[in-house]
Order: structure tokens, then sequence, then C-alpha cells
């Protein structure tokens, strides 16, 4: 049974949300985390959540860190605070686009850590030509006691200075690419209790399903190659994986 650690269901417009949940229940996928990247997208994570019996986070997108307000950290603050939000975020830094200065995305990146420590909630964080500044942050602030490195994309000192922090590392389709052989080489060294897997739906759907949009379904092939980069069963990776899952959403 597998664990999508990280989906946008809002977002999967190819079928409904109970279409995709079924079709991922189908798949041997037992769990999932939707996350929110703005007001809006957070609060409709959570009624997903509520209504499918999954798990939502609840944040605001480094990209859209210039719309952080008094009233949108009034309304984050309240959702964090229910029960089937497991995590804030999702959050970080992203310095590939310029759709948000680093000052604003910095100040966004705070007010989530702040959220994880004060609910003891997971931090979800998005990287994106941003690794090393988001580790650097991290390390002068005081990283919450659970965050994970979404779809991680950096190379191996970046890894080693990450699991340092005692991150959780997840990976997404893009592991299967034919291209990503740097990523299957960082899969292989994440200890077995820090890895995760997830789809980031509708995105990065894995090899066969390459550039068709991506559900939670599709979670197990992007474990068969993780699985396939470590060199163990699908079935290994699935149980720890999931088991990582849970630990790190505290759900057990």
């Amino acid at each position: 049974m597998w664990f999508d650690s990280h989906c946008h269901l809002h977002l999967c417009d190819q079928a409904s949300v109970s279409e995709l949940v079924e079709r991922a229940r189908e798949a041997g996928v037992e769990d999932m985390t939707t996350i929110g990247i703005d007001v809006e997208s957070s609060r409709r994570s959570l009624e997903i959540a509520i209504e499918h019996s999954i798990f939502a986070s609840v944040g605001l997108h480094p990209n859209d860190a210039e719309d952080l307000s008094s009233e949108v950290e009034s309304q984050l603050r309240e959702m964090v605070a229910a029960d089937r939000v497991v995590a804030v975020g999702e959050s970080g830094l992203d310095f590939y686009r310029d759709s948000a200065t680093p000052e604003a995305q910095y100040r966004a990146f705070d007010l989530h850590i702040q959220l994880a420590k004060e609910h003891d909630k997971a931090l979800v964080i998005h990287t994106r030509d941003s690794i090393d500044e988001a580790i650097a942050h991290l390390r002068q602030v005081g990283a919450p006691q659970r965050f994970v490195f979404h779809c991680w994309s950096g190379d191996e000192d970046q890894l080693r200075a990450a699991l340092e922090l005692d991150a959780y590392v997840s990976f997404a389709g893009n592991v299967s690419f034919k291209s990503a052989e740097n990523l299957r080489v960082a899969a292989r060294l994440v200890p077995a209790d820090r890895i995760l897997v997830e789809t980031d739906s509708p995105y990065l759907s894995p090899v066969p399903e390459r550039g068709k949009p991506n559900e939670p379904a599709r979670v197990a092939l992007v474990g068969a190659a993780v699985a396939g980069a470590r060199g163990v069963d699908d079935r290994v990776l699935a149980a720890s994986t999931s088991e990582n899952a849970r630990k790190f959403f505290a759900l057990s």
C-alpha cells in the first residue's frame, strides 16, 4: 500500500476528485495528502480531505508570497488547526521565477516555519534554484521538528546538507525520467527512514505516462523507479515509505 505524500487534487481537472481518489485506492494507494498553495486552494484541500477521509496541507506557495497579508495569515492560522490538516505549506523559496521578491518569500517562509512549530505540524518545502538558500535559512532560524524537501532536485552535497538537518526527502515522477540519473543516485543515498514518494499531481507524470496529467494512482510508478534505484522490491519500498509518511505527518 502506497502513500502519496504530495498531490494537488484541486488542480487535477482530468476527472472528479471522487474518481481520482477511487482510482488511487484501486491502485493500492492507502492515503494521500493534498497540498494547498494559497488561501482558496488550502480551504478546498481541507474540504477534500474531510470529504474523502484523506489529509491536507495548507499554505502559501512562494510564487504567491506577495499575497501575504494579515488577513491571509489569519485564515491560514485558522485552517492549520483543523484535524485533517497534517502539514503547513507548500512553502519555501523559488528563485527560478520572479513573481515574488526574495524578501516576500523569506517573510512567508518564516510564517510557515513558525506555524509548523506552533502547531507541531510537518512543513512542506518547495525549492527551485534555492536549495542552498533554504538550507541556510533553516539553519539560521531553526527548522521545525518534521520537514520535507518535496520533489527533490539537488546534488549530492545539497542532499548531505539536508540530511544533516534531519530532513525528509521526497521524490516525484521525474525520478523515472531517462535523463534523471542524478535523482536516482540521490534516491539511493537517502536513509530508508527518511525517504518519501509523491506524485505532485497533476504535474510530473512518471514514465510510461510522462506528458499526461498526473494523478495519485501513479505514485506506484514513482515508487517503482525509486525501488529500482535502491535495488529493493516495490513492496518493500511501499511499506517503508508509507510508514515514513505516517511518521512524518504524525499519523502514527
